[in-house]
This record gives structure tokens, sequence and C-alpha cells, in this order.
């Protein structure tokens, strides 16, 4: 059964919780990804930031993104999954969140990034009837 960390992107990086979403948005574009994991100060995850936060929670309504810290979007309880989760476990958190990304954890440590398209790549039949969000 192919574990979470065996197809994951791994060493994903961190935006702080108080990093501004204009550094957000730079840090994205530098890294080329669409999506960062919030870690607050004490290292732990706070939550995921997208692109799509971005726009829709800030820039849509005339939000100065200089003004507004990456924890404010944090919403909740972060959607993780474990390094040693299956992937059948991860399509379903991904599914049952309506999620396309996770962050990987072990133990409290972030170790990576599992994505749908990490997923796509790397099994040979991710089940499409249940991975449509």
């Amino acid at each position: 059964m192919t574990k979470a960390r065996e197809i994951m992107t791994p060493g994903a990086e961190c935006v702080g919780e108080n990093q501004t979403l204009e550094e957000v948005a730079r840090k994205m574009k530098d890294l080329d990804v669409g999506a960062l994991p919030i870690c607050g100060e004490d290292n732990r995850l706070k939550g995921v930031i997208t692109d799509r936060d971005l726009v829709i929670k800030c820039m849509a309504v005339g939000t100065d993104p200089r003004q507004v810290r990456a924890g404010e979007l944090a919403e909740g309880k972060p959607v993780t999954i474990g390094a040693d989760d299956s992937v059948d476990e991860a399509i379903a958190t991904m599914s049952n969140h309506e999620v396309r990304r996770l962050p990987v954890i072990d133990g409290h440590d972030l170790v990576g990034m599992l994505s749908r398209d990490d997923i796509a790549r790397s099994v040979p039949d991710p089940r499409p009837r249940e991975f449509d969000l």
C-alpha cells in the first residue's frame, strides 16, 4: 500500500502567520506554487493559504495585502494527512474536505505537501469518481 510520504512533494516551505499577504504572494511566485502552509511562531501548522484565498479574501474585497497577515486567513483546524497514512486515506480526506492539497505531517512536523497531481502521477488508478471535487 502506497503511503503519503512516498509520493508527496517533500520540503514544503511555510509562510509565517505574521507575514503579510504581499509577502505570501511573492513567495508563491518565487516558488511557483499555488498554496503554502501557514506556520506559527511555535513552528506548528496553522493552516494553508492558497492563491485563491489571496484573490477572494483580500483583493476582491479591496483589502490592502500589505496590511493583512497570513494567520488571519487560517480558518479552523488545518486538514492534514499523516506521512504514513495510505494514499486511499489521502484521497478520502481530500474528497471529504473538498481540498486539492494536503500538508503531510509526521508527528507535529510538516514534512511535505500532497496534491491531487502527486496522486495522479503516482497511483495507477486514483479512482476518479471518488476524486472529483
